[in-house]
């Protein structure tokens, strides 16, 4: 490799870790302005095995501003990212994948909630596995698949 092919790779894995990150920023916030805009065109999400929706992202986005609604504390931890960036004969092609682990402690509110803390009550983890085209636009999601492997509630 080349140092210019070297640093093309180095910029495209900061990059591609900025829209990951932003989207953990965006539903922990619930900035669905942002959420959305960290798709392409045509970008699908699937929580489905988190007892959500499969759809387009603005879809999505919609669902979740509602269901989010049921934890006004949240906080989204995606760790452990393996980025395999496609490969255009030796230089960085313009697709990528993202499989990464995620901790999800959230406070669940409603009735017999205790208002007295914010201390997590809920926590999820499992899988991310994101797949990122770049766009005139810079990096942006083209699918989102949410694989939940195990949840807990605290009563």
């Amino acid at each position: 490799m080349t140092q210019r092919v070297d640093l093309a790779t180095v910029m495209d894995r900061l990059a591609i870790d900025e829209v990951v990150t932003g989207y953990a920023v965006a539903v922990d916030d619930g900035d669905w302005a942002a959420y959305r805009a960290l798709f392409a065109a045509g970008g699908r999400a699937d929580y489905t095995s988190a007892g959500g929706i499969e759809g387009p992202a603005g879809e999505v986005a919609d669902w979740l501003a509602e269901a989010m609604r049921l934890f006004p504390v949240r906080q989204h931890l995606i760790v452990n990212r393996l980025i395999s960036l496609d490969d255009a004969g030796g230089a960085p092609g313009d697709g990528a994948r993202v499989r990464a682990d995620f901790l999800n402690p959230m406070r669940l509110s409603g009735p017999g909630a205790d208002v007295s803390t914010t201390a997590p009550n809920f926590v999820a983890a499992g899988r991310y596995a994101f797949a990122l085209a770049r766009t005139r636009d810079g990096w942006r999601l083209t699918r989102v698949t949410v694989q939940e492997k195990w949840r807990h509630l605290a009563v």
